[in-house]
């Protein structure tokens, strides 16, 4: 079976290929890239699958930017392109060492993926029968980031690989951030030809210190979620921080700034104390520490940087969240939403909410393409009956983390990190929904790993137990 999954997904490239030839001159550009894309992830899925999660994120973090500029290379602007499956179907790879080792997996791995798979069912039949295409690709944005859980299951990785991973994705973060930078300051013209055929004005114009970074992501909020789920490892252990090391942290920092998402440092801070509450005395002030000298080269350092006083106003919404019209919104949201959610208890189905809505309006965003309360958001898709069994499934990860793998030892960060990322996911839910696409990836990867360092810690005790009674 294994051997024939393998084969299936090696012809896919050329498949890709052989389509493209039939394609206008930027499709075909397009699937030429996203097979070139594929084939590294497809390779690594068989021969190396723990350097696999790495690519998978490089893919990510640079994808959309390709798209960028194949489009304007060939002055055509596409709201829908194979482009955008690229990072998905990098991720669907994730599948083939998954098949191969799923033996391995434990029950209680099992179960929290029989609890997500109910609540995915249940949204897509509601979803098939309402919404069409956009459920297939709605789906997908919530399957291929939750492929991570029974991945990192089945893959052990050892405390080596994890660091390695960790180390990896804030040396990607810094260059997401160095390129975020640029853009700030001089806003390359196929970043303005994407602004400008998107309709992005919300994200300001496209001139240098007028412009909201996004840098080689889709938007500021996605550009915001990969750079703060680097950014908490990197502060916390120096083995995370990366080859930059502080500076690399103060690159980060800044460039988050520019994208002026102010959900993202709740997020930070919410991480940062879940992480340093659950550590012992002498590790608690240890990261004050850190968190104090981060602050102090902010305060010095931010005034000093082009277009600081646009960057200060906006952090300084944060004290006077009551007269902040971002607030009042989301506020206005939550109120009138729910009778709409009490009125169809059933739900919309997935492919109802978000970017999936594109697909069956004509590459227009649906009525619910914007949804600013991500708790609404779950209710809307699947309804009281879905929405249920999710969040019982985000319980029992929950329940997981901290139930076994919180103890002493080496392991132990690693859960730390998990748990803090669990908890800054579901305090986000305030601001939209974070578990499908890039966001989920993020946090899935740091949850996995949590709960694979769990996996690790139960296996050894069980062989532990054998040996005892083998003696």
């Amino acid at each position: 079976m294994l051997a024939g999954i393998s084969a299936a997904v090696l012809a896919l490239p050329l498949v890709i290929g052989f389509a493209s030839a039939k394609l206008s001159a930027t499709d075909s550009l397009h699937g030429a890239i996203l097979a070139g894309i594929l084939f590294p992830a497809l390779i690594l899925a068989i021969l190396r699958p723990k350097a696999l999660v790495a690519y998978t994120l490089l893919v990510w973090a640079v994808a959309p930017e390709l798209r960028r500029i194949a489009d304007w290379s060939a002055n055509e602007y596409h709201s829908v392109s194979l482009l955008s499956l690229a990072p998905l179907l990098t991720g669907l790879t994730l599948a083939i060492p998954v098949l191969k080792e799923i033996h391995r997996m434990q029950k209680t791995s099992s179960r929290i993926l029989l609890w997500f798979a109910a609540a995915l069912g249940y949204g897509s039949l509601i979803g098939l029968m309402k919404n069409g295409m956009g459920t297939v690709y709605d789906l997908a944005n919530y399957l291929v980031p939750l492929l991570l859980l029974p991945f990192f299951a089945v893959t052990r990785f050892t405390p080596k690989d994890i660091d390695r991973l960790l180390y990896t994705y804030a040396n990607l973060a810094v260059l997401v951030s160095v390129y975020g930078l640029i853009q700030y300051l001089t806003v390359p013209p196929w970043d303005a030809f994407w602004m400008r055929n998107a309709d992005m004005m919300s994200i300001g114009t496209p001139y240098p210190l007028e412009i909201r970074v996004f840098s080689s992501l889709n938007s500021p909020g996605p550009a915001a979620n990969f750079l703060v789920y680097a950014l908490v490892p990197m502060i916390l252990e120096k083995k995370w921080r990366g080859t930059l090391s502080w500076f690399g942290v103060l690159l980060v920092v800044v460039c988050l700034l520019t994208t002026l998402v102010r959900t993202s440092w709740l997020v930070l801070l919410v991480m940062l104390l879940v992480y340093i509450g659950s550590s012992s005395g002498k590790g608690k002030w240890k990261a004050l520490i850190q968190l104090g000298i981060v602050a102090a080269a902010l305060f010095w350092i931010v005034p000093k940087l082009p277009g600081a006083e646009g960057l200060v106003a906006r952090m300084e919404t944060l004290t006077s969240v009551q007269e902040d019209h971002s607030y009042n919104e989301r506020l206005s949201l939550w109120q009138n939403m729910l009778p709409t959610v009490a009125a169809n208890p059933v739900g919309q189905g997935i492919g109802s909410v978000g970017q999936g809505t594109k697909l069956g309006n004509g590459g227009e965003l649906g009525e619910y393409g914007v949804m600013d309360n991500g708790f609404i958001a779950l209710l809307l898709t699947f309804g009281i009956l879905g929405g249920l069994l999710f969040f019982l499934a985000l319980g029992a990860v929950a329940k997981q983390i901290a139930g076994k793998v919180l103890r002493k030892g080496p392991l132990q960060p690693y859960a730390r990190l998990a748990l803090a990322t669990w908890t800054g996911a579901v305090v986000s839910l305030i601001s939209d929904n974070g578990f499908p696409g890039l966001r989920g990836y993020l946090i899935w990867m740091l949850v996995g790993l949590g709960l694979g360092a769990k996996e690790i810690m139960d296996s050894r005790k069980k062989g532990n137990t054998d040996a005892a009674v083998e003696r």
